[in-house]
């Protein structure tokens, strides 16, 4: 990742959440994944084939205080299964400990969704102060020895200068083309949803209308069999084991006292 981005080349990277979407990814050739904690696993990990994998440690997943031994244990447990670095939105010093302990950490900068109290769902940075904030963010994750950062809905500008000026990978969602990677989530890619789809998100196929068509054969298919055993129409015989009548007679004979 660090090669591709000295040589500017762009990072293609997606969220995926099952083994098929893994392994698509990695036959076409996508360079990163991210993929949640509660979703990854051995079979996870082996879908992905040759993609760098981003482990996501989430906020607060431990139903009270985390502590970074916490999500230390997380960290050593997801890298024993193949994890390649860890998305981290935990304070700085959780951040830094991972860090300390030589493990990858990817931040998160921008719009972070553990803290919208404080901006709200909408682009960050767009003032000179707000985005001095988010230069001075990334500063800080520079000097605790982050891995990269999620850049996530910031003015293109802003994106293409924070990308440039710092070691970090800049994995942008929203950021425009000057980040150092392109990332979006596969079910925006696959337009799995009919809901709301973010700005920066681009539909390349309609599986939304897919999954509605195989809906509705279910339905049928499930309609159609409770027809059928209304009507005594299943089980037919081919459905059923035989019993040779010889043995079928001997067994009734020898249920009479």
């Amino acid at each position: 990742m660090r090669a591709m981005k000295a040589r500017g080349e762009k990072i293609s990277m997606l969220y995926v959440t099952t083994p098929d979407e893994a392994a698509a990814a990695d036959a076409a050739g996508i360079h990163m994944l991210s993929i949640e904690s509660r979703f990854f696993s051995p079979e996870m990990r082996e879908a992905a084939g040759r993609c760098f994998v981003q482990v996501g440690l989430p906020f607060g997943p431990y139903g009270g205080l985390a502590t970074a031994e916490d999500y230390l244990r997380a960290a050593f447990r997801f890298t024993a299964l193949g994890g390649d670095c860890f998305y981290c939105a935990a304070s700085l010093d959780i951040q830094k400990a991972l860090c300390d302990n030589h493990m990858p950490v990817v931040a998160h900068v921008g719009l972070i969704p553990s803290c919208i109290t404080w901006t709200g769902w909408r682009a960050v940075g767009k003032t000179a102060t707000e985005a001095r904030a988010v230069w001075d963010h990334v500063k800080r994750l520079e000097a605790i020895g982050c891995f990269g950062a999620e850049l996530e809905v910031v003015p293109d500008r802003l994106g293409a200068l924070i990308s440039k000026n710092t070691p970090m990978i800049m994995l942008g969602m929203g950021a425009g083309p000057g980040a150092d990677a392109q990332y979006l989530f596969a079910e925006d890619v696959l337009g799995c949803t009919d809901g709301h789809r973010p700005r920066h998100a681009k539909t390349y196929r309609n599986f939304a209308a897919e999954y509605a068509r195989l809906q509705a054969e279910r339905v049928s298919a499930f309609r159609e069999f409770r027809a059928d055993v209304d009507a005594a129409a299943y089980p037919e015989p081919r459905h059923n084991v035989a019993m040779d009548d010889a043995e079928f007679a001997a067994f009734t004979q020898g249920l009479n006292p």
